[in-house]
């Protein structure tokens, strides 16, 4: 799912028609290239992207005959029906850095003995392309109740060639025990 083929969008029909006929309509812009590009995308094929794929993730476009390296900076997406509506793509540059956010996966959430509390779910960053961070798994077993994880106990966030926009002291989650939950919710009631 690292490179996919889009076309140039027929921009004779209106973003629905291009739905209701099995496409998903989409741009590309930035890096190199001089103004923005309408594109299309066969609905299968989006479909799986999405599931797959989170926005900042790294990917290569087939457009025509021309391979353009991208990130997906935005998907618009219908919640009740699910139905895809658009998506952006920013093209990358080697040489110049970009915007993007690593997202925080959670590995044995069962494991844990205490109460999860998640504060970042993705962390701001910037890199240049060879450099990007898609995601971030952190194992949670093992870990004890009381334990706090912040952004410098990451080691692949400690990497030079990463502009971080947060602070590295900014928690990621803490474990807290069920009791003392518990107890605070009954206050708060």
């Amino acid at each position: 799912m690292d490179n996919i083929r889009v076309q140039k969008r027929d921009t004779s029909l209106k973003a629905k028609q291009l739905r209701r006929s099995g496409f998903v309509p989409g741009n590309i812009f930035g890096g190199t290239l001089q103004e923005s590009i309408s594109i299309q995308i066969d609905e299968a094929t989006a479909r799986k992207l999405i599931r797959l794929k989170r926005e900042g993730s790294k990917l290569r476009l087939t457009l025509d005959d021309q391979v353009i390296p991208v990130q997906i900076k935005e998907k618009e997406q219908n919640t009740l029906s699910e139905e895809i509506l658009h998506i952006s793509f920013q093209a990358l540059r080697a040489d110049q850095k970009v915007n993007s956010v690593i997202h925080i996966l959670l590995k044995n959430m069962d494991k844990i003995a205490g109460i999860l509390e998640r504060i970042m779910l993705e962390i701001p960053y910037a890199s240049l392309p060879a450099d990007m961070i898609d995601t971030i798994t952190i194992d949670l077993e093992g870990i004890r109740v009381g334990s706090v994880i912040t952004v410098a106990d990451i080691p692949e966030l400690r990497d030079e060639k990463i502009d971080l926009q947060v602070d590295l002291d900014s928690i990621i989650l803490r474990i807290n025990d069920k009791n003392r939950a518990t107890v605070q919710s009954q206050k708060e009631s």
